[in-house]
C-alpha cells in the first residue's frame, strides 16, 4: 500500500508560563482499517493497517507512550497535560501497522 498523505495536526497554547499545566491536542487523519471489513469488489479481506503507537518527547524526555488497538476510531484524537518547563521542541511519532511514521515537531515557548 503506497503511503497515504497524513497530515498530523497538533494545538497547544501559543503563551506559557514555567510551570503552567497545559494541555496538548492532537488529531492525525487515517482510515484506522480494523481488518474485518471485505472488499466489495473482490471479497478479500482488507488488511489490518491502524496507528498501533503514539509517542510524545519534549525537550527529549518522554512525556506520552501510548499503544492504541483496533478498537480505536478512524482519525483518532488525543488530548494530554504536560508541566511547561523550558523553552524547547516537542516531538509527536504516530506509527501504523504498515510500518509508516508519521511525525510533527512543534516548539514550546516560555514567557518570562
Amino acid at each position: 500500500m503506497a503511503k497515504q498523505d497524513i497530515k498530523p495536526r497538533v494545538r497547544v497554547p501559543k503563551k506559557l508560563k514555567k510551570g503552567e499545566l497545559f494541555e496538548v491536542k492532537t488529531l492525525v487523519k487515517h482510515p484506522m482499517e480494523t481488518g474485518l471489513r471485505k472488499d466489495k469488489e473482490t471479497g478479500k479481506t482488507v488488511p489490518r493497517n491502524i496507528i498501533r503507537s503514539l509517542h510524545v518527547k519534549y525537550n527529549d524526555q518522554d512525556v506520552l507512550s501510548a499503544v492504541w488497538h483496533t478498537a480505536m476510531s478512524a482519525n483518532p484524537y488525543t488530548s494530554f497535560f504536560v508541566r511547561a518547563q523550558d523553552s524547547g521542541p516537542m516531538t509527536f511519532r504516530w506509527t501504523d501497522d504498515a510500518g509508516e511514521v508519521y511525525t510533527k515537531e512543534i516548539t514550546i515557548q516560555i514567557e518570562g
